[in-house]
């Protein structure tokens, strides 16, 4: 029997969409992967807008959460078509129970409340410009990073210093979180850990632009394969293995920077629609591919 799987994504990733993103090169390369990965299966994928009727979703067996990356800006109805698709008996990989206690990174809190190796943190239900200037103080830096609680790919993600502090009124809009800068997303770069089922497949160093923090391809970033420490990949591993999930998730990419102590401390845990880098794991076709024969028995 022919299993019918689709790789979700959006109107800013899809081929041939007039509004498509600078960075959906990545879509084209992580759907060429798993498509390689999944030449020897019987199986079709098919990528389609995840906002598609309903109808249109159904008669998959099994919906990848690929590239879904406007999400953010609607994250209720995106949970509630995640919600509407496993109803109807698709198979949503990460299901929604993982979306709906990823999407907001007050996971985070939980997973350092665990021990999880963390970057401290305060949280704020709208930081503002007095949030900022007491932060430098409790961290006893002089810079410091706000990121939304809901949000990704450093989208309205603001860096400010003692030098250069937020205008008096300012403030983020929306809930949350402020951390003191590390240098060492400038002078070595974010580790990028990609677990599949579970089970460690490859790793990256992700470093900025010159000048910039940011290392998203969208700002300039470049990344490069390695082989990890085994320590290193221990580290994630302990933190994958305190998800509150009875199952591991079918990916996870474990983002994390090195500490003034040497030691890497967690980013994010990224479990909903990360770019799995193809290009720096060639088995990442391969092992979703076994994965999802797995899942669908």
């Amino acid at each position: 029997m022919t299993r019918k799987i689709a790789f979700l994504a959006c109107a800013g990733t899809l081929p041939g969409s007039p509004t498509r993103r600078a960075d959906a090169f990545e879509h084209d390369v992580q759907v060429a992967a798993l498509r390689s990965g999944l030449a020897g299966m019987d199986a079709t994928l098919t990528e389609i807008d995840w906002r598609a009727p309903l109808d249109a979703l159904t008669g998959f067996d099994l919906a990848v959460l690929g590239t879904v990356w406007d999400y953010t800006d609607h994250p209720a109805e995106f949970l509630a078509r995640l919600e509407a698709l496993e109803a109807a008996g698709v198979m949503v990989c990460n299901p929604a129970e993982i979306v709906r206690w990823n999407a907001d990174k007050g996971y985070l809190r939980e997973l350092a409340e665990a021990g999880a190796p963390s970057i401290p943190t305060l949280w704020a239900d709208d930081p503002g410009a007095d949030d900022i200037l007491r932060a430098f103080d409790h961290f006893d830096t002089d810079r410091v990073v706000v990121k939304r609680r809901v949000g990704a790919g450093a989208v309205g993600q603001f860096s400010f210093t003692r030098a250069d502090p937020p205008a008096a009124d300012w403030r983020l809009g929306q809930a949350g979180m402020i951390q003191p800068f590390l240098p060492a997303i400038q002078s070595e770069g974010e580790y990028s850990l990609i677990f599949i089922d579970g089970q460690f497949c490859h790793a990256l160093l992700k470093q900025a632009a010159d000048g910039d923090y940011r290392i998203q391809s969208l700002y300039g970033g470049r990344e490069v394969a390695l082989e990890p420490d085994p320590a290193d990949i221990s580290r994630a591993a302990q933190v994958l293995a305190m998800l509150p999930f009875a199952q591991a998730p079918l990916y996870a990419r474990i983002d994390m920077v090195r500490l003034p102590d040497g030691q890497l401390a967690l980013i994010e845990a990224e479990l909903i629609e990360p770019y799995l880098y193809p290009r720096q794991g060639p088995r990442l076709g391969e092992m979703l591919a076994a994965a999802i024969r797995r899942r669908l028995g």
